[in-house]
């Protein structure tokens, strides 16, 4: 057999020849730089993560402790989320003014004290000074970590990298759940203290780790930094090529010249932001306002559809299903953060695989069967005299599918998307509305969930969480265009393309009907 000429062997010996030459196309290799960057920036989002997975179990501690009403604990618990609307309010001119890299630093900074803080508290109003300098660290975390990810990410990997915000959101909440496990078993006056210090700890770490990232290239380029933007964006490209032509776009973006080559140049105020504000809200165009409907609009029904309801509340969530010793509900509630996290390292393998379109209606329309299932089974409990094992057990299943089904999509794509669809110019600011709105809903949802139930039964509030899904779904199916694969430059083009795309089907979907209605008005 080994004597056997390449043509017995079904293949020429030109054939041969021509195979031996043959270059296969290499798999793609991510870009280490730009990942190290990315999981930097985007462990400040821990800071969130930490505060709501720890405040989920605290709160129990905290009301036996201080002797506080469901109406004080619905404040405490949600009203970070408010806090946090300062800054993320600031945090948009602030990263325009000292540059993103050392706006996460400052809200590391900011996170410490208020962790410090709630750590010693001695009272509810102390506590609730502490709830409000960790918030602004928080809404300084949640703005700056995806813009500055999306600012470094290459288009090939940029659903990928900018994906991590959310993975450390969920790893937080999961180390929060731990960390209530593991201080539950201290003196009551000790272990609520320690569960909330402790997260002073991390922001630490992630403010000096920060330290040794580089700047974001855009924002050099809105400086004029030509020279050190060109060294970060050859760094973080996948190609010589890529960054010359992410230079190019940038550059143009921001007003400056193509073909000027100088190290650093003089950088108009409008491209530095001024105006930004009349532009999104007052005279935007066509495109610019289908944009911040899209921005706005997800962080909206992120929210909205009850996820912090879950993940604030699932330890009474699991008491209403059934499971009643403090025990269990925690070790319950880490079962879904571990689910969470488990999910939304999954998603990040697909967005620049699948798209985040596909991706984020399949996760919407999850959210809609769960939220429907575990409405139904708590209803059932509810109303039941006894224990009904398999309600109680669709309970917790519907519970899990629901934050592995948001996880998947919705939780992720949120952040992804809001912080490549705006205009360089509008990024900062364009962000910040959709954190606010994002911070907004998270806080009214966070400091009502006890009375809409208390009002509507546990079973009513997820049946309207599932209404508010099935309306996201619509909004979503309706207008979000698909940005996989497009630099940031080129996604202001997606969206004018798409706007003009649906006005124009809209239109012959019109004319079709008119002529239906006339044939059949003839005959």
């Amino acid at each position: 057999m080994a004597d056997r000429k390449p043509e017995e062997n079904g293949v020429s010996g030109k054939t041969k020849e021509l195979m031996a030459d043959f270059d296969p196309p290499k798999p793609h290799k991510r870009n280490k730089y730009a990942f190290a960057c990315a999981m930097l920036a985007s462990m400040t989002s821990i800071l969130l993560g930490y505060d709501v997975g720890v405040m989920t179990g605290a709160q129990i501690f905290i009301q036996k402790d201080l002797k506080l009403g469901d109406g004080q604990i619905e404040i405490l618990v949600g009203i970070i989320n408010l806090y946090s609307l300062v800054g993320s309010a600031v945090a948009g001119r602030t990263s325009d003014w000292i540059g993103r890299r050392y706006t996460i630093v400052l809200a590391g900074a900011i996170f410490f004290v208020g962790a410090i803080l709630m750590g010693f508290a001695t009272n509810y109003a102390f506590l609730m000074v502490g709830r409000f300098v960790a918030g602004i660290g928080v809404g300084y975390a949640l703005m700056i970590a995806p813009v500055y990810t999306a600012e470094v990410s290459p288009a090939s990997a940029r659903g990928f990298l900018t994906s991590f915000p959310e993975v450390f959101i969920n790893a937080g909440l999961l180390l929060g759940y731990v960390s209530d496990y593991a201080f539950s078993k201290l003196p009551l006056h000790l272990g609520w203290r320690f569960m909330l210090g402790v997260g002073a700890i991390p922001s630490v770490f992630l403010a000096l780790g920060v330290l040794g990232m580089p700047e974001s290239p855009r924002w050099l380029v809105m400086q004029g930094r030509l020279a050190e933007a060109k060294v970060v964006l050859d760094k973080t490209s996948d190609s010589l090529e890529e960054s010359k032509l992410r230079l190019a776009d940038i550059k143009e973006a921001a007003g400056i010249p193509e073909d000027c080559n100088d190290d650093i140049v003089q950088v108009s105020k409008q491209s530095k932001g001024r105006g930004v504000w009349k532009e999104l809200l007052i005279h935007p165009t066509p495109t610019v306002r289908h944009i911040l409907m899209a921005g706005i609009g997800i962080h909206f029904f992120q929210q909205a559809s009850g996820i912090d309801a879950v993940v604030l509340y699932s330890p009474r969530i699991f008491e209403k299903a059934g499971i009643v010793a403090d025990t269990p509900k925690l070790l319950a509630t880490i079962a879904v953060g571990f689910v969470k996290t488990i999910f939304i390292l999954i998603a990040t393998f697909f967005l620049d695989k699948v798209g985040r379109r596909p991706l984020l209606l399949s996760s919407v329309a999850g959210m809609i069967l769960s939220l429907v299932g575990l409405g139904v089974g708590l209803t059932i409990v509810d109303h039941s005299d006894h224990k009904i094992n398999w309600a109680v057990a669709l309970c917790i299943a519907t519970i899990l599918s629901f934050v592995a089904s948001f996880s998947i999509g919705m939780g992720p794509i949120a952040w992804v998307y809001s912080s490549e669809i705006f205009p360089l110019k509008l990024r900062a600011q364009g962000c910040s509305m959709g954190v606010a709105m994002n911070r907004v809903v998270s806080g009214v949802i966070g400091m009502t969930f006890i009375s809409l139930y208390d009002a509507i039964t546990i079973g009513g509030a997820f049946f309207l969480f599932s209404s508010i899904a099935v309306i996201a779904f619509v909004f979503f199916y309706t207008l979000f265009p698909e940005t996989q694969g497009k630099n940031l430059e080129e996604v202001e083009q997606v969206f004018g393309t798409f706007f003009r795309w649906r006005s124009r089907q809209a239109e012959l979907d019109r004319e079709k009907e008119a002529e239906i209605i006339t044939n059949k008005s003839l005959y």
